[in-house]
């Protein structure tokens, strides 16, 4: 339905209220036109979920526009519109649509208003930004569709109506042509690109002064619906908080492991990015995730699940695998072992005198019986004890073998005890496989060690016998003194640092060089000075590092 033109619409300018107007505008719009993009959707996999994707990520800008207050300016109207798809953003058309709305944004950042010819231009920003979010932009794809828009608006810059509807109608006439240039769209015009045209026509209705109203009421949950399994088997996707130079390093990995990559900052001033990918194995991906910072929020979608209901292809019979499940945890130290067998899981326990081998995972693996196995392993720089190679190896002969094996990489210890206690040998696999990444991701990890030679870290000298505090593997303390008050106070320092972020359960693993009475120490000062919080303590014996610490 169409309104008479608002006060905004008739100054000529693109302003705040123009910008909410068209993020509600353009959801209640893919809200009407879901279905028909979903059926559309055959490329780069035909999982039928393109059009919920993009509901999801707008649904996700306009909370976030709500939570922000009533800015009037339209830069950081579009600043938070753009914050909440990049934070929410589904799959890789959701993505890209979420980089359209940060170019814009980024082109008028610190703009009050914004006139016909700055919009035009901030088109093009706009299609910049979706382009370099895709490691490999292919013609005839949504990018084609955002190019096409800003070079039709930008040839007509004169008037605010004129330029959104040129925008719209450029991107429709480019959708029109995105058959004849990518040959796996089958014949059909591009999902994504579709989508674009609906939120630019929504743009161009907004312009005008009009009003699109929902027909259909916000439902709480709106699950993909489903496709047809093709190579590569799963879309992973997660916020990754890093820094720039890993996720260079990141985009090389993932792009090595799979396809439609897209790696996009969604919150600058946080350096939180969002990350994804089509791949075979899941766990390199969230490795990549955990070697380059800390990777939360994990999605994880097989598209084989998604089969009986591909508008695309008939079923495909899938013959039923034996039973059994069974998780795997890799870990050091004979009470870690202890504890975690006794809490129902399968343990490996590294060998002190030789490197894990492939041969000691497979052996493993097929000691628990199990056709369904999620290994937990230690990986990464700070985490000497066991290494993601040999797992991943042992992970891929199993697989050879029609077994299904996910690896879930953790940094420490005490997230590996995370992960086993939200281990369900019955819920779905998949889903098992994601509550254990995220809440291993979810828990933030410590340790003391004791200096073997003097070095010179960030928070000062250490010398041999100094009891070095870190944090996520990065030194933040030395203590020296007597090695038991030296360990006591360096503890208990940690732990106030830790549960001064927030946490409600504190997890103390001593290893097999810890002081006695370090635990009873622990859940002491936490009893005292922390009276929520709840205190578990282990003895791992775990070698080298006296004291590990984890606040979930």
């Amino acid at each position: 339905m169409l309104t008479s033109p608002s006060p905004a619409a008739a100054d000529g300018v693109f302003d705040a209220a123009h910008a909410r107007r068209w993020c509600a505008a353009g959801l209640a719009k893919l809200r009407r036109h879901r279905d028909e993009i979903n059926g559309l959707n055959v490329f780069p996999v035909p999982d039928a979920d393109t059009g919920t994707n993009l509901v999801l990520t707008m649904r996700s800008a306009c909370r976030s526009l709500a939570d922000a207050g009533e800015s009037d300016r339209v830069g950081e109207v579009l600043r938070a519109a753009a914050r909440g798809a990049l934070l929410g953003a589904r799959g890789n058309s959701g993505v890209i649509v979420a980089e359209f709305l940060r170019g814009l944004a980024d082109a008028l950042a610190g703009h009050t208003v914004a006139t016909p010819v700055e919009l035009a231009a901030a088109f093009g920003t706009a299609a910049d930004a979706c382009f370099a979010a895709v490691e490999e932009p292919l013609d005839g794809t949504i990018l084609s569709v955002a190019r096409a828009a800003a070079e039709a608006a930008i040839k007509t810059t004169t008037d605010l109506v004129e330029v959104c509807e040129a925008a719209a109608r450029g991107a429709a006439e480019a959708l029109a042509r995105t058959p004849d240039q990518l040959a796996a769209l089958a014949g059909v015009v591009d999902a994504g690109g579709r989508g674009l045209v609906v939120l630019l026509e929504a743009l161009s209705v907004v312009a005008a002064g009009g009003s699109i109203l929902a027909e259909e009421p916000e439902p709480e949950d709106e699950p993909a619906p489903a496709g047809r399994p093709v190579a590569p088997a799963y879309e992973v996707q997660y916020l990754l908080d890093t820094d720039a130079p890993a996720v260079e390093v990141l985009r090389r990995q993932l792009a090595a492991l799979g396809d439609s990559l897209a790696v996009v900052r969604a919150d600058a001033e946080r350096g939180t990015w969002n990350v994804h990918v089509h791949v075979d194995d899941v766990g390199a991906a969230i490795e990549a995730g955990v070697e380059a910072g800390r990777p939360h929020r994990i999605s994880v979608t097989r598209f084989a699940d998604q089969l009986d209901h591909a508008p695309h292809a008939g079923h495909v019979h899938q013959p039923e695998p034996p039973p059994g499940r069974a998780a795997l945890l890799i870990m050091p130290g004979p009470g870690l072992a202890d504890v975690l067998t006794e809490a129902g899981a399968t343990v490996l326990q590294v060998p002190e005198s030789r490197p894990l081998t492939s041969d000691d995972v497979r052996a493993a693996v097929d000691a628990t019986g199990a056709w369904e196995v999620i290994v937990v392993c230690l990986s990464g720089k700070n985490t000497a004890e066991a290494g993601y190679a040999p797992v991943e190896a042992a992970a891929a002969s199993a697989r050879s073998d029609g077994r299904l094996i996910a690896v879930v990489p953790v940094a420490s210890p005490v997230q590996a005890l995370a992960a086993a206690a939200v281990y369900d040998p019955v819920r779905r696999f998949d889903d098992t496989v994601i509550a254990m990444a995220e809440t291993a991701g979810a828990t933030r990890w410590a340790e003391l060690v004791v200096a073997a030679k003097e070095s010179l870290t960030v928070a000062g000298r250490a010398r041999a016998g100094d009891v070095v505090a870190l944090v996520e593997g990065e030194v933040i303390a030395v203590t020296d003194g007597p090695a038991a008050a030296a360990l006591a106070g360096a503890l208990t320092d940690l732990v106030d640092r830790l549960l001064g972020a927030g946490g409600e359960l504190v997890t103390v693993v001593t290893g097999a060089d810890a002081t006695e009475g370090l635990g009873a120490l622990v859940e002491e000062h936490v009893r005292a000075r922390w009276p929520l919080a709840e205190v578990q303590v282990i003895d791992g014996g775990q070698p080298s590092r006296p004291v590990l610490v984890g606040v979930e």
